[in-house]
C-alpha cells in the first residue's frame, strides 16, 4: 500500500444504546505520519458527534499537535503510557489547546496525573465486569453481545464502545407489517410501478412519507431544489435513484430502542461502498453497492433471517449473492466495508489489497460515509 496510515472505527453508545460518539483508530508507523494524514482528512471530518481518536498501539507524542485538531475531537491516552516522557509532554499541550482527553485501558491500580480532566474512561469489559471508581464516564470495551452490554450497565458502566450489537443472531419471526409495507413500496419502484399506486402506499403511513422527503432533502443528497412530494421526486430523480433512498426507509424502520447504532452502521456501510464503487462502476452499480451495504444489517434490524427478507424483495442477483453467500461482483466491497469495523487493521489491509485500493481512498470514503450516516441520525 502506498501510504502507511489507515483508519478503522467503532461506535460509542450510552446506556440506551444511542450513538454518543464515534471512535476512530488511526493505524500508522508513528504519530507524525498519523498527524499528517489527519490534516489531509480534516476536509471530510464528521462533525455530528464527538470523535474519539485512538493512536492504536502507539505511544501518544507531541507530534500529534502538528494536526489541526477539530473541536469535536477527544484524544485517547492509554493508561500504560502515562509515565512515558512523550505522553507527559503531550498532555499539557492538549489541555492548553482545549482538546478533550480520554483515558483508555484504565485499571484500578493506575496512578493518574493530577489536574487532568478525564471526561471518558475506556475499560476492557472482559477483564473488569464493573468500572469501579473510574474518574469519568465509564465505557466498556470488548463486550461480546447485547446481553453482556446490559449486564455491564447493571454493573455501573455508562455506555460502551464496540460492535457488540452485531453479534446477536436474528430471530425467525415474520416481517412486521410496517416492514412488509416498505418492501412492497420498494418492489413497486423497482418494477416502475404507477406513481398513483405508489402514492397510495405512502398515504397509508404519513410518517413514512415525511421520513422519505426528509432523507431526499437532506444535505447528503446534494439537490439544489427542495422535493415537495413523491411525484416531484420521481420527476427529479427517476425510479432508479429513488429506489436507493427508499431503501433507507427499510433500514431505519426498526422501533428497537437500540436500533440507532445498527442503523448508523448499515447506512455508513452503504455510503462507504458507494464511494469506493465510484472507482470501479457506473452510477447504477454504485447505487446497487449502497443498497448492498445498507441491507447487510437487515436481519438484525428486522429480526428475521436474511433469506426470508430477500425472498420478499425484487433485487438484482449481485446484491442477493453478496448478502446471502458472500460471492459475486459486490462481495469484495462488502468485505471491505465490514473490515473497517474493528480495532485491528489486518483484515482491512487484506480487503484493500484485494481491490487494489490505497489508504487515502479508504480513509476518505470512511469519513464521508460516517458523516453522512450521522447526518441522518439527527
Amino acid at each position: 500500500m502506498s501510504q502507511s496510515v489507515l483508519f478503522t472505527r467503532e461506535p460509542v453508545v450510552n446506556k440506551k444504546r444511542a450513538i454518543t460518539a464515534n471512535r476512530l483508530i488511526a493505524h500508522g508507523p508513528n504519530v507524525a505520519a498519523i498527524a499528517e494524514t489527519l490534516n489531509a482528512a480534516n476536509v471530510h471530518w464528521p462533525e455530528q458527534y464527538p470523535v474519539f481518536l485512538s493512536l492504536g498501539r502507539l505511544v501518544p507524542s507531541p507530534d500529534l499537535m502538528n494536526w489541526q485538531i477539530p473541536p469535536n475531537v477527544h484524544v485517547e491516552i492509554p493508561a500504560q503510557t502515562l509515565k512515558h516522557p512523550w505522553t507527559q509532554a503531550l498532555l499539557p499541550q492538549l489541555q492548553q489547546a482545549g482538546v478533550g482527553i480520554c483515558l483508555t485501558w484504565y485499571t484500578q491500580d493506575v496512578a493518574l496525573p493530577p489536574d487532568v480532566n478525564w471526561r471518558f474512561i475506556l475499560i476492557d469489559g472482559r477483564k473488569y465486569p464493573a468500572p469501579g471508581s473510574a474518574p469519568g464516564l465509564s465505557l466498556a470495551w470488548g463486550l461480546p453481545n447485547v446481553a453482556a452490554f446490559r449486564q455491564a450497565i447493571v454493573n455501573g458502566y455508562d455506555g460502551a464502545s464496540g460492535w457488540f450489537f452485531l453479534n446477536d443472531a436474528p430471530s425467525t419471526k415474520d416481517l412486521a407489517a410496517n416492514h412488509a409495507q416498505i418492501i412492497r413500496l420498494l418492489n413497486l419502484v423497482r418494477n416502475d410501478g404507477e406513481i398513483r399506486e405508489i402514492e397510495n402506499v405512502l398515504k397509508l403511513d404519513v410518517a413514512l412519507s415525511y421520513k422519505l422527503l426528509r432523507y431526499i432533502n437532506s444535505p447528503g443528497f446534494g439537490l439544489m431544489v427542495e422535493i415537495q412530494s413523491f411525484r416531484h421526486a420521481v420527476t427529479i430523480l427517476g425510479y432508479d435513484k429513488l429506489h436507493k433512498w427508499l431503501s433507507l426507509l427499510l433500514v431505519t424502520a426498526s422501533r428497537d430502542p437500540g436500533a440507532p447504532a445498527m442503523m448508523q452502521t448499515a447506512i455508513a456501510r452503504g455510503r462507504f461502498m458507494e464511494q469506493i464503487g465510484a472507482y470501479f462502476l457506473d452510477n447504477a452499480g454504485c447505487e446497487n453497492l449502497f443498497i448492498t451495504g445498507a441491507f447487510s444489517m437487515l436481519s438484525i434490524l428486522l429480526g428475521a433471517s436474511m433469506q426470508a427478507i430477500l425472498d420478499e424483495m425484487l433485487l438484482p442477483e449481485q446484491i442477493s449473492d453478496a448478502l446471502l453467500f458472500d460471492r459475486g461482483d459486490y462481495a469484495a466491497f462488502l468485505r471491505l466495508a465490514r473490515a473497517c469495523e474493528g480495532f485491528e487493521p489486518n483484515a482491512l489491509i487484506q480487503a484493500a489489497d484485494d481491490l487494489h485500493l490505497v489508504p487515502e481512498q479508504i480513509n476518505q470514503a470512511q469519513l464521508v460515509a460516517l458523516g453522512f450516516a450521522d447526518s441522518l441520525q439527527a
